[in-house]
């Protein structure tokens, strides 16, 4: 289900059946090496909570195409980064406007690593203005335990790895380049490092991992496990309620 596909008139009874709740993707738009295309992060974001929308019902936003990729340097074109502050901003406004229109359960899914501590703030920042929101920051490798092992197989610090393409591969392949793979492959320099390089010191060619290793088979199985086990989640947080009733505003006055 669509937030983009309802009328003002539909949509009150489409959130009152999905427990007001809505989904919102959040992606990127950075270099993905050799053999991938740069929207992959959007891409996978779109494709994931479309699928999962149509699971649980809940509606989804349509998708954020930037993303805080500062860290990709200028070395690559391609890449098209916003400050952290603004989307911060950017996702606190869309939580206002969705607030208004009646969701009551945000679910933010990020699929680009460095956007979890700005949504982390826009984060603190809706729920510290409406007491009655709730917002879930869920990002993509750690839905689940075998959804994060697949997303480290080949490196800790991925980037267009093996996962990431497989995923392509299998549910968006005219994004990859197949004779480019080989060329992909790039070890993670990051282990042991006290400082976070950006990705021009710790990559060759913006890639970290071994694209060479993906098969659409290995991303359509993963996929599923995304799918199925956000959905998961999802249906957990629509029947959740605080464990405590106390109001955010409300003062304990001791005697």
């Amino acid at each position: 289900m669509f937030w983009s596909h309802l009328t003002w008139a539909e949509l009150p009874d489409a959130l009152k059946a999905a427990g007001h709740a809505a989904i919102l993707p959040v992606g990127a738009t950075e270099q993905h090496g050799p053999h991938m295309g740069c929207g992959m992060d959007t891409e996978i974001a779109d494709k994931l909570c479309r699928a999962a929308s149509q699971a649980t019902g809940v509606p989804m936003l349509p998708p954020l195409p930037y993303g805080c990729s500062l860290g990709h340097s200028r070395r690559w074109p391609g890449t098209i980064p916003v400050q952290p502050i603004t989307l911060i901003e950017l996702v606190k406004q869309i939580g206002d406007g969705a607030y208004h229109s009646g969701v009551r359960r945000l679910f933010i899914i990020n699929t680009h690593v460095t956007n979890a501590a700005p949504l982390r703030c826009a984060l603190e920042m809706l729920r510290a203005e409406h007491d009655d929101l709730m917002v879930a920051v869920i990002n993509s490798p750690d839905i689940s335990p075998r959804v994060r092992d697949f997303h480290f197989a080949d490196a800790t610090d991925w980037h267009a790895n093996d996962a990431e393409t497989s995923l392509m591969l299998a549910v968006s392949p005219e994004m990859v380049r197949p004779d480019k793979l080989a060329d992909g492959d790039d070890p993670d320099r990051t282990t042991g490092q006290v400082f976070a390089h950006p990705v021009n010191r710790t990559s060759a060619n913006g890639v970290t991992g071994s694209p060479s290793q993906a098969t659409a088979e290995k991303g359509r199985e993963a996929f599923g496990w995304m799918v199925e086990d956000l959905s998961a989640l999802i249906r957990r947080g629509l029947t959740q309620e605080p464990p405590l009733p106390h109001s955010y505003f409300d003062r304990v006055d001791h005697p």
